[in-house]
């Protein structure tokens, strides 16, 4: 008799949009939750052990404590997230040992399916209810490896022990987000090297002029 293998299936990646609408939507500190699993897909489990000493608020890094066996890692984050994280800290008179947040992974899981729930009934969009909270960590990985196309550092960054982990997160971004794009054109050396570091990626050359883009 044969032995069939359930094919492993992925959600598509939620839309920049629906994600920053959650955030925007969720009271503290929820929202500076979300924020962190969005800008660095940190496990739900590594962020509610972050300890205030893990976060680096001069540099715009977090050092989580990696879960299951992975790579340690450094996480840069926008100066945006990391004045919510500073507020938080001052606002709760937070010590370095203390945890950033109280509760554990399981509350934070809980209640973020609570206000997403109600945020999608609220706008009559069901399209919330299909967005898990591992979804930000689907969605930072996706989205890192769409810039950088370096599997190695998605890997790192993701904290996996293993390529083969890595590889089952590097999906194709929705349609409606693969097309946005910034385009900048360079006519000289200097001025593509400087598009490189930043990001961009090159396209063609017409009339001397070199077109590149970089995803929104």
């Amino acid at each position: 008799m044969p032995i069939y293998k359930q094919e492993e299936h992925f959600k598509k990646i939620p839309q920049t949009e629906h994600l920053n609408l959650l955030i925007a939507k969720a009271h503290n500190p929820t929202s500076t939750k979300l924020a962190i699993s969005k800008e660095t897909g940190i496990r739900p489990i590594e962020l509610c052990n972050l300890k205030v000493k893990d976060i680096d608020l001069n540099h715009k890094s977090i050092f989580p404590t990696t879960a299951k066996h992975g790579s340690a890692r450094t996480l840069k984050i926008s100066n945006s997230l990391t004045e919510m994280i500073q507020n938080h800290i001052t606002k709760n008179k937070l010590n370095p040992n203390d945890k950033l947040f109280t509760g554990n992974a399981i509350n934070y899981g809980r209640c973020y399916r609570q206000i997403r729930n109600r945020l999608a009934i609220k706008l009559g969009n069901p399209t919330l209810k299909t967005i898990s909270l591992y979804d930000f960590r689907h969605y930072f990985a996706t989205r890192l490896y769409a810039k950088t196309k370096d599997i190695l550092y998605v890997k790192q960054q993701m904290g996996h022990k293993k390529i083969e982990t890595t590889l089952k997160y590097i999906q194709l971004l929705n349609d409606q987000e693969d097309n946005e794009y910034t385009c900048k054109t360079a006519t000289n050396l200097k001025e593509e090297t400087d598009l490189i570091e930043h990001g961009f990626e090159y396209i063609h050359e017409k009339d001397g002029i070199s077109l590149y883009k970089k995803r929104k």
